[in-house]
């Protein structure tokens, strides 16, 4: 059986994005950059919503083609083409790069992919998530908190119907007052 994360940049106040889904916030120290690629390096299979999708496969797929770009930036972008992906939208048609489109249920496409063979899974994007953790399948917690107020947009947590107790597997500082707490669900 597979273990699924949710792992992402929080705010200090619980959420993902700022109001008009800026993230101008969250851009990462080289130390938090590193980290993020090795993650991505060592993810199985990611889950996207379509929002988080866009975004990435907006800049990742030639990011290391870049005249600008970093050795980070360049070995992030082969990593993240690379990876296996799946995107649940119900208004896309098409995606790339290792990539494929899931528009039926979620959850129970989730719920199947965990039962498969194969390395740990990551879900990004704030909607796929909620309904994973509404539904019990997020295994651990990764949240990365940076010091900042953004006062609104998009939360972190979704509302529950029922309680999930966690174990702290892991506490890291960042530059930059960034803290990293990883959790693991409790069952």
């Amino acid at each position: 059986m597979r273990k699924l994360a949710f792992a992402i940049n929080v705010s200090l106040d619980g959420y993902t994005a700022a109001p008009g889904d800026n993230l101008g916030w969250s851009a990462p120290s080289d130390e938090l950059f590193q980290w993020w690629s090795d993650r991505v390096g060592s993810t199985g299979l990611a889950l996207y919503g379509r929002k988080l999708w866009e975004t990435m496969s907006s800049h990742w797929p030639t990011a290391d083609q870049q005249p600008d770009a970093t050795p980070a930036e360049i070995e992030f972008a082969r990593r993240w083409r690379d990876m296996p992906k799946v995107v649940f939208s119900s208004t896309k048609s098409t995606v790339d790069w290792n990539t494929r489109l899931v528009t039926g249920d979620a959850v129970t496409e989730i719920t199947r992919l965990k039962a498969d063979d194969g390395g740990s899974m990551d879900i990004g994007g704030a909607t796929l998530a909620a309904a994973a953790m509404r539904a019990g399948l997020i295994d651990e917690y990764a949240i990365v908190t940076h010091p900042v107020l953004v006062g609104g947009g998009t939360p972190f947590f979704t509302t529950l119907d029922n309680w999930v107790n966690l174990s702290l597997v892991e506490t890291r500082m960042f530059p930059g007052g960034l803290v990293l707490t990883r959790y693991e669900t409790r069952r």
